[in-house]
């Protein structure tokens, strides 16, 4: 079998000896030869092995080993030719001029940008292709391999990089720059391959070292390493014969289990967007083998991470760390580390929150989230995106996209209106440019922040480099090209083939098909038609560009029908004939957001988390995720879970407040938006779910009488969220491995039917109502003897309570064995933590289970142990405790709301079934009759005094029940109690501070206004004013919350009110007075009696009145006294000022304000006001004819009396108006029939105005011009001229009316006829004018001044 593989060998060393290359032949050859020799040795060796062994037993070994010898030699030489050159030796004898540079398709890139170089071979132009990523930046598509060779032995070491524009390479030798100039090293580079090489000649041990190549663009760099090692080849020869030898006689090498603990994790972290975040974990390796170093694999939701521009990845000496310079939402999600080991995987997990950052705008909304780019082609791509939460914000009225080319910092705007979906083709980009986009949403309030930024996208064609073909020229030359780059002209292209979809959407379908062979060298593309499926109506589709790839999106399509579509390939010389048509492609119909989610259940994870599960909506719509909010129970302030939408329906909740009750509502998301918002989830109260109890520790053995022990351990540190109940112990012999349980139910401390004098070995269990823990760690071995030492047994159950910065009492059992005699004391020993030097505490023993250790140093971590004391000596020592710091944690104090007296402790440890236990004086406190109270709340505890008293002194302490002996103490002396007695009462009877005590001030008419100010006051304040002793009311009081001021103001202050005046206040718990007295002419503070009744200051001697002239004119008057020159005067009307034409007439005090054409527009509410630096005085009156003011007219008339003159057309009735307005009219006329009636009144106007009569609204006639007066003459009335007649007057500037009701009497007949006579009518009233008539008699809207 060893003879076929060696001649195996042989052929096919001989076959590679056809290799046209010298310098590889040469190895090869020197290969066959040792593997020659090889099978001629073994040969001979088998020969004296089997045949003469028995008399020359040293030939045939001594053939073995030669032969082992020469087969060593033959892989040092292979070694040496493939070590030297690896794979890089295949690659250099292809990278020759003519030959195409790279056949490869890099896998993470879509996209590719091609480039062309022409080099001139054999008179013709060969062109060469080179594939590129879409990234520009450099990047490594074959790192550099690390080598060991002989001294001596030339060597190349090769890379290949990619990037554009094309990346320079520099090479380092140990990190200093090589020295190229010396001629030591060669460095090639040729169509993204470059290579570094050390001649034979020149290749020594001092080219040991490690190499680097940086390749860097104005996109960035990168770098790739590797080490060189030169040996002797003597002694390495010497070395791999040995080694070969040594490991054939070495046992089987199997992979070495590496066990990883971590020591510091990465817990939930919470931020904000454009923040950072860095996760860090350290482990210990067992064994930790420097050449056997885990790999460390970081995950954000099962995807794998990257070192990039948004994560740094550093890992090494026990330490990875992930880091995140630049949160967005995007980074949201659960991070996973992974250690892998050729032994297995250790991983820890943790949620990562990035929470939106501020607005731009209040309530504008968060930034849309993981941008994704889509079929990118020619001269467009497609945008898609994930819509953010809007909890709190309004609803997303739509989206805008943005582009940015590469090397530019010129963003634009894609779309001119807001878009509704999450997904947007962005069309009109230049081919072979590359370009970034962001996206930024919009509701009522304004718009987001921008989303991160996608990767750099170059506009090009995905298929082209499907069309390039290899043609052979002969030899080892190829040539690469087009299809459409070959000669054969004259011909349209065939026809396309089997178009389909590849991509629909509710306005677009992306087409692909196959394109026909073509080998012309005119350019091809192609034509899209479209057609309504069954209509057999086909139509072109226009496009800006010409199709070149066979591949196209067709937009503006309508949503939910069904299109064909087939394409013709053309040419210069013409169109092929249409493609098969596609099936028939239905487009997506938009049909709104999802449904709410199901049921919301939540249940508890631990004590800061809870996991959340829906069930998922019954019309998902193109579900994209779910959002989950979280509310404290009984409030509506609801915030976003996640910030990113989550795929799955469960989902924990991190970062809750233990204790705490919360409850829980889900949104699921589409491309549309949000749906309605699920039923809330039963609320539940944040604590850490039921889990079996931790495993005891410390086992001791307490007592034993030859057949059975008594053991005592220590509680589990953690009890799983309910009571341990049970215990139950397992045993075995000492040196066996087998453990058999002690009893069937379960046991408290006495384990029985053990064998006497035998030796065993016990440990324990705790169980709860969530189950069985884990085992304890075995107990030391225990001898079961019988114990008769006439020394105490150990005490056990040691705690503490008044902890003090330099003093602890430690609180015990009683031994279970007391030896010979009863114990008489105790005495307690203590050490600091990690030390064996014991201290003895008392030197004299104690008789009481409880003793206080003193001298201690503050922040020290302690260990205490008993020894109990008969009259044969110490006993046995306990087992130590846990370890306890000395430091003073309890707090004393008074609360600054309620008065109460509060002892404050707060634990560093906190277990689910911890206690809070208080003490007074080593007994615990059970009697809440006195008003004494214990609040717990989380890991805090507060003893509350309510109504203490001077008894109350003493030392308390308070301990932890279930941790490593927690526990502080604090002493309150009776001279303390009664400091906080005194503080007490003045927070619960508090005295309201005032800034000014009760006060006066004059006003108007005799009124006195009392007023004080506090320093603070409430809502709730109550107040109450005292006039001698007798409360007044009224409406008059008031206060203001924001200033303080609290007022009465006394309507009429004479010297009958004399006497004193008080203001009680109450607000909450505090109260206030304040007392002013006024009496006589007696002084009080320098105020008298009279200065109360008499102002010093401005102000009204007589008040504001209404006089109304002859004329009818009217006017505001009043009066005012107390004046000097800065004083001011001001006119209002609804508080707005009047400027009058003529100033107030200050000298005389008396001040008038006439009012023009007093009517209903001037009624209102007027005031006047004077003030200088010592006062203000205000007076006001309602002349809005609401009021109580009443003017007599009785005397006043606005016209004179009516006049009748007999002219020769008739009887006219006339009147000459003192005052008159637009709301004004003329009253009834009683006219008797067969008379002549004239209706004359007074025109001016500039222009001349026109006037017209109409009656009950009709046309009439034109009046006569008779200059300044216009009249109307009806001769004969009659029944039938009774009506409304109206004049209206006009020009360009406007119009007036002017109404007049005729009545005509028909005269009852008498003996004696009667002289006719008129009847007048009564003068037109300012306060009751007639109401106007409709149609034309309305007054005329525009501006009614005549002129």
């Amino acid at each position: 079998m060893t003879l076929g593989y060696h001649f195996f060998i042989i052929i096919s060393l001989n076959f590679c000896l056809c290799v046209n290359d010298s310098t590889i032949s040469v190895y090869w050859v020197d290969i066959l030869v040792a593997y020659s020799l090889i099978l001629s040795l073994q040969c001979l060796a088998a020969l004296f092995v089997r045949i003469s062994y028995s008399w020359i037993p040293s030939l045939g070994l001594y053939v073995c080993a030669v032969s082992c010898l020469c087969e060593l030699y033959c892989f040092v030489l292979y070694d040496v030719c493939c070590g030297s050159t690896g794979h890089s030796v295949n690659m250099a004898m292809w990278i020759k001029p003519g030959y195409y540079d790279h056949a490869y398709h890099h896998k993470e890139s879509k996209y590719v940008v091609k480039e062309y170089s022409r080099y001139p071979l054999s008179k013709m132009l060969d062109k060469y292709v080179r594939e590129e990523p879409m990234i520009r930046g450099p990047q490594f598509l074959v790192r550099l391999r690390s080598h060991t060779v002989f001294e001596n032995t030339p060597i190349t070491i090769f890379c290949t990089v990619e990037g554009y524009p094309t990346p320079i390479v520099k090479w380092y030798k140990d990190g200093v720059t090589l020295d190229l100039s010396s001629g030591r090293y060669l460095v090639q580079s040729k169509g993204g391959v470059h290579s570094l090489e050390i001649p034979r000649y020149i290749c020594t041990t001092d080219d040991t070292a490690q190499y680097t190549a940086v390749a860097g663009n104005l996109h960035g760099q990168a770098s790739t390493q590797a080490s060189v090692i030169m040996q002797c080849f003597v002694f390495h020869f010497l070395i791999l014969c040995l080694l070969s030898h040594l490991a054939a006689m070495l046992p089987q090498i199997t992979f070495t289990k590496i066990n990883i603990t971590f020591l510091e994790t990465f817990g939930p972290v919470f931020a904000t967007e454009g923040e950072s975040a860095t996760l860090t974990a350290t482990m210990t390796l067992s064994p930790n083998l420097a050449n056997l170093q885990p790999e460390a694999q970081w995950y954000r939701d099962d995807v794998r991470l990257t070192d990039s521009k948004w994560v740094k990845i550093e890992t090494g000496r026990g330490v990875t760390t992930l880091t995140l310079p630049n949160l967005y939402k995007d980074d949201e999600g659960l991070y996973t580390l992974r250690m892998v080991t050729k032994g297995g995987t250790a991983e820890h997990s943790a949620f990562v929150s990035v929470a939106d950052g501020p607005p731009p705008m209040p309530n504008a909304p968060g930034a849309p989230m993981d941008l994704k780019i889509h079929d990118a082609n020619r001269d467009y791509v497609i945008v898609s995106w994930k819509p953010p939460n809007t909890t709190t914000e309004g609803p997303i009225i739509g989206y805008f996209v943005d582009k940015c080319e590469v090397g530019t910092e010129n963003w634009t705007q894609c779309n001119d209106h807001p878009i509704k979906i999450c997904k947007y083709p962005v069309s009109g980009l230049f081919e072979g440019h590359s370009y970034y986009f962001r996206v930024r949403a919009i509701n009522s309030h304004g718009t987001s922040k921008p989303s991160r930024m996608s990767d750099p996208i170059a506009a090009l064609d995905p298929t082209e480099f499907e069309r390039l073909h290899t043609k052979k020229l002969g030899g080892k030359l190829d040539v690469v090209s087009y299809h459409d780059d070959h000669e054969e002209e004259g011909h349209p292209p065939a026809t396309p083939t089997g178009i389909y979809a590849s991509e629909t959407d509710r306005t677009y379908v992306v087409l692909s098909w196959k394109a026909p062979p073509y080998f012309a060298k005119a350019p091809m593309w192609y034509y899209i038609e479209k057609s309504m499926a069954g209509s057999g109506a086909w139509q072109r589709v226009n496009t800006q560009v010409p199709i070149r790839s066979p591949r196209y999106a067709v937009f503006d399509l309508a949503e939910g029908k069904e299109y064909q579509f087939r394409a013709l390939a053309a040419n210069m010389y013409g169109t092929s004939e249409p493609s098969e048509p596609s099936k028939p492609v239905q487009t997506q119909e938009l049909k709104g957001v999802p449904s709410a989610p199901g049921q919301v259940v939540a249940t508890r994870e631990t004590d800061t988390s809870v996991l959340i599960q829906w069930a998922p909506p019954k019309e998902p719509n193109n579900l994209i995720g779910y959002y989950i909010d979280q509310c404290v129970k009984g409030s509506k302030d609801w915030t976003s879970a996640n910030h990113k939408p989550h795929k799955s329906t469960k989902f924990v909740v991190s970062g809750l407040t233990t204790g705490e009750t919360y409850v829980f509502r889900v949104q699921a998301i589409n491309e549309l938006g949000l749906s309605d918002e699920s039923q809330e989830s039963a609320p539940l109260m944040v604590k850490a779910a039921l889990t079996h109890p931790s495993a005891p520790y410390d086992i001791a053995l307490l007592n034993c009488d030859g057949t059975s022990v008594v053991l005592n351990w220590k509680k589990p540190l953690h009890s799983g969220g309910s009571k341990v109940k049970e215990y139950y112990v397992d045993k075995r012999r000492s040196g066996t491995s087998v453990w058999r349980e002690v009893h069937i139910p379960p046991v408290t401390e006495r384990v029985e039917g053990l064998t006497t004098g035998a030796i065993y070995q016990f440990q324990v269990y705790a169980a709860s109502l969530a189950g069985l823990g884990p085992a304890s760690k075995h107990s030391s071995d225990i001898i079961c003897d019988a114990w008769n030492m006439p020394e105490p047994g150990p005490a056990y159950d040691l705690t503490f309570c008044e902890v003090r910065d330099n003093s602890i009492v430690v609180e015990w059992k009683k031994p279970l064995y007391t030896g010979s005699g009863p114990i008489t004391g105790y005495h307690v020993e203590y050490a600091k933590t990690g030390s064996s030097d014991w201290t003895t505490a008392n030197e004299t023993a104690v008789s009481q289970r409880f003793h206080k250790v003193t001298g201690l140093e503050a922040g020290a971590n302690y260990m205490f142990r008993i020894r109990a004391v008969n009259d044969a000596g110490k006993g046995m020592a306990s087992m130590p405790s846990d370890p306890v710091t000395a430091k003073t944690e309890v707090s004393c104090g008074v609360d600054e709301k309620t008065g109460d007296i509060v002892l404050s402790f707060e634990s560093c440890q906190m277990k689910d079934d911890s206690q809070f236990i208080w003490k007074k004086d080593y007994k615990e406190i059970t009697d809440f009759s006195k008003g004494v109270v214990i609040k717990t709340e989380g890991n805090q505890s507060k003893l509350v005094f309510t109504n203490a008293d001077k008894e109350d002194f003493g030392t308390y302490s308070v301990s932890v029940t279930n941790t490593d002996g927690v526990s502080s103490s604090y002493s309150i002396s009776a001279e303390e109690l009664a400091k906080m007695l005194a503080l007490s009462y003045d927070i619960r009877h508090p005295i309201i501070p005032l800034k000014t005590e009760l006060d006066y001030k004059i006003l108007e008419r005799g009124r006195m206004r009392f007023w004080l100010q506090a320093e603070e006051i409430s809502s709730n304040v109550t107040y109450k004013f005292f006039a001698n002793n007798k409360e007044l009311s009224g409406a008059s009081m008031g206060h203001d919350v924001a200033t303080g001021v609290i007022e009465f103001i006394m309507d009429h202050f004479t010297e009958d009110n004399e006497g004193t005046f008080t203001c009680q206040i109450t607000d909450g718990g505090g109260k206030a007075q304040s007392s002013l007295v006024l009496i006589g002419d007696g002084m009080y503070g320098h105020v008298t009696i009279a200065a109360v009744l008499f102002p010093t200051g401005p102000h009204f001697s007589e008040f504001l009145s209404l006089q109304v002239g002859e004329d009818c004119s009217v006017t505001l008057v009043c009066k005012v006294a107390n004046l000097k020159k800065e004083s001011e005067f001001h006119w209002y009307k609804e508080d707005t000022e009047i400027i009058p034409d003529v100033k107030p007439d200050l000298g005389s005090g008396v001040c008038k304000l006439p009012i023009k054409l007093f009517s209903l527009k001037t009624t209102g509410i007027y005031k006047a006001t004077i003030s200088d630096d010592r006062g203000k005085d205000m007076s006001q009156i309602d002349v809005s004819g609401k009021g109580k003011l009443k003017i007599n007219t009785s005397d006043l008339k606005s016209a004179a009396e009516l006049v009748i003159n007999c002219t020769a057309t008739g009887i006219q009735l006339q009147c000459h108006m003192k005052y008159y307005t637009s709301e004004m009219s003329l009253s009834n006329i009683s006219f008797l029939s067969f008379q002549t009636l004239s209706l004359t009144c007074t025109v001016c106007g500039d222009p001349k105005p026109q006037v017209s009569w109409l009656k009950n609204g009709a046309d009439y006639v034109v009046s006569l011009d008779q200059g300044k007066f216009a009249s109307l003459t009806i001769k004969g009335v009659s029944m039938e001229d009774s009506g409304r007649y109206t004049m209206i007057v006009q020009n360009k500037y406007g119009g007036e009316s002017v109404d007049i009701v005729v009545r005509v009497i028909i005269p009852q007949p008498k003996t004696q006829p009667a002289a006719p006579s008129a009847a007048p009518s009564p003068a037109p009233a300012a306060s009751s004018p007639t109401p106007k008539a409709a149609g034309r008699g309305v007054k005329s809207p525009t501006p009614t001044r005549r002129k």
